[in-house]
């Protein structure tokens, strides 16, 4: 009986090992997102911008449609983009600080609420990466994975109340190369960040590709500009 009992009380202990030292080979995350801050340019770059305006393509695959695409993004928490379709005509959003809105051509205008509204408020904080640890109530790296073929650190953010998000970071460039969150459908939408470009001495992606269970589309930058006056009316909802 005592040789039963010995065997998988030392395979545990092995187990609990090579669990120990997979966790002792992962660096932390406040090391993850201080090498993501460097990789994309370092705090003292990222804190001389104020401003970013952005002109490309878009390309909603799920629904076989492309156009231009503007997005506006001023400091310290100010958003707004401007898609338009052929046959359809303009999609807009925007985050003025407290409201964030959507206006559709065939939906007509509407205000965002609930965890849809706090994501655009995490994402409409201008130095995002400067303040990610602060944006949620614990962060942990939970292991390593891929993004195409490059490996990346996976860090888990939770939130007071609503979803787990994940985000990729690359384990050789320290640049944010996908986020993960759940969807309404009980799905999960992925953004990747594709094809960084130094702008201003700072890391910007020219591609974003999106998934879920409902959209598949692409945006590909071929403008970047920075510290640009833009007037705080870009990013008030629309009167109707």
């Amino acid at each position: 009986m005592k040789r039963i009992v010995y065997v998988p009380t030392l395979a545990i202990a092995l187990a609990a090992g090579a669990l120990a030292q997979t966790a002792a080979d992962l660096p932390t995350v406040d090391q993850i997102l201080a090498k993501n801050i460097e990789a994309s340019g370092g705090k003292a770059a990222l804190e001389k911008l104020n401003s970013r305006v952005e002109k490309g393509t878009i390309e909603v695959v799920t629904f076989g449609v492309s156009g231009p695409i503007e997005m506006y993004a001023k400091a310290p928490n100010k958003q707004f983009s401007r898609s338009t379709f052929e046959g359809y005509g303009e999609v807009l959003q925007g985050f003025d600080g407290k409201t964030g809105w959507v206006k559709t051509p065939d939906a007509g205008l509407r205000e965002m609420s609930g965890a849809e509204l706090d994501r655009a408020k995490r994402s409409a904080d201008f130095h995002r990466s400067l303040h990610l640890k602060e944006q949620y109530a614990k962060m942990t790296v939970i292991g390593k994975g891929k993004v195409g073929d490059r490996d990346a650190f996976i860090v888990e953010a939770k939130l007071s109340e609503g979803p787990t998000e994940k985000f990729y970071f690359e384990a050789q460039t320290g640049l944010l190369a996908r986020v993960e969150i759940p969807d309404e459908s009980g799905g999960q939408a992925t953004t990747s960040l594709e094809d960084y470009k130094e702008v201003d001495g700072v890391k910007i992606p020219h591609t974003i590709r999106q998934e879920s269970a409902a959209f598949s589309l692409t945006i590909k930058f071929s403008e970047v500009h920075h510290n640009v006056e833009i007037d705080d009316a870009k990013f008030a909802k629309p009167a109707n």
